[in-house]
């Protein structure tokens, strides 16, 4: 389970600084100067959700565990919302409309990407154990 976190961690860390760092579909501008410090973006951002994220996805995971949710869509959709509520607290519905759409969007992908590593490594057998 350990190490299917941190790979979760680390496949969110991926997603969360290539949609952020790259450009948008409407802008047909160059790439910025920033985008040369990708992999640093990625390596600390994979810190930081590995950090950040560790007790309440602890808990999603050990609900999980219990009740021996196997479902891929399970694992997706709670990934994602997890991020955003991580992000944008609980009244995340309440932005709708502002102009932060695409980051949002970024954060989503990020944690639905996190919850599908995660089954593909560990959620897959949850609750075999009983």
């Amino acid at each position: 389970m350990v190490l299917a976190y941190v790979l979760a961690c680390a496949t969110a860390s991926i997603v969360l600084a290539v949609g952020t760092f790259t450009l948008q579909w409407n802008d047909l501008s160059l790439p910025s100067p920033e985008t040369f410090v990708l992999w640093t973006g990625i390596a600390v951002t994979a810190a930081f959700i590995t950090i950040f994220a560790m007790l309440p996805t602890l808990l999603v995971l050990v609900l999980a565990e219990w009740l021996a949710w196997r479902s891929i869509l399970i694992y997706a959709a709670l990934g994602g919302m997890l991020a955003l509520i991580l992000v944008y607290g609980l009244d995340f519905a309440a932005y709708v409309g502002s102009v932060f759409v695409r980051e949002r969007e970024v954060v989503a992908a990020a944690g639905i990407a996190g919850g599908l590593v995660y089954w593909l490594f560990a959620g897959r057998g949850a609750g075999a154990w009983k």
